[in-house]
């Protein structure tokens, strides 16, 4: 099975251990994914419903609040709105939380990275994290 057969995108950040890892896995796997810096790039309002729908999640779910302005935007109150969740996200494209991946198979968070897994045809043979941590199989 070709890539075009069963093309993937990582929605990434290469700062990120996790989403580096996933990556990886993929690339282990004899994928060659599509990369998506969406620090770079930046989201859509559009973008965002799609993937959120798609992989069954909230935005509030998909936000991250470790290392983003969630908290000094006053996003973690549980009064606030998905809309008002989203409309951040696209201003601040760092509070999604990632890798996000898309295959064939669905739309996932991969959080933990071996996640990643659950949404390819194939596996790799083995696979080391960048800690040391041995994945199973």
């Amino acid at each position: 099975m070709s890539d075009d057969d069963f093309p993937i995108t990582v929605f990434h950040n290469p700062a990120c251990g996790t989403s580096r890892n996933a990556v990886a896995m993929i690339e282990a796997a004899g994928y060659e994914p599509k990369i998506v810096e969406y620090l770079r790039a930046g989201w859509t309002h559009d973008q965002l419903r799609d993937l959120a729908r798609e992989a069954g999640l909230t935005f509030r779910a998909l936000m991250r609040e470790k290392g983003t302005p969630a908290e000094a935007l006053g996003l973690l109150a549980d009064d606030v709105s998905e809309d008002r969740i989203l409309d951040a996200m696209v201003e601040h494209p760092i509070l999604v939380n990632r890798p996000i991946v898309v295959t064939p198979k669905g739309v996932k968070l991969c959080r933990p990275s071996e996640v990643v897994l659950d949404l390819l045809e194939r596996r790799p043979e083995r696979f080391t994290k960048e800690d040391g941590e041995v994945v199973k199989l």
